[in-house]
């Protein structure tokens, strides 16, 4: 089974952030599984600072450029499962 890590900072009373998180895990392929860290930016002044109004974000690495913010990019997140897949 092929892992692919994501990172969402999202926070808990944001709908955008659950319909995100949803539509990455209905992505997922036979064989691979989407590990999603889900941060909440609320916790983190720094994150709040950073993040506040483009909740939710979405990194596949965070010390990659962002993936997408607002709404699920399936062209990015698939190009990221494809890439964690041929560095495997």
């Amino acid at each position: 089974m092929r892992v692919v890590p994501f990172t969402l900072y999202s926070r808990s009373w944001c709908h955008l952030c659950d319909d995100l998180h949803a539509a990455l895990m209905a992505l997922q392929e036979p064989g691979e599984r989407f590990e999603v860290a889900v941060i909440d930016v609320d916790a983190d002044p720094a994150l709040v600072e950073r993040f506040d109004e483009l909740v939710p974000v979405l990194f596949g690495d965070p010390a990659r450029p962002e993936l997408c913010h607002y709404f699920l990019d399936v062209a990015q997140a698939r190009a990221w499962a494809q890439a964690c897949a041929a560095a495997a």
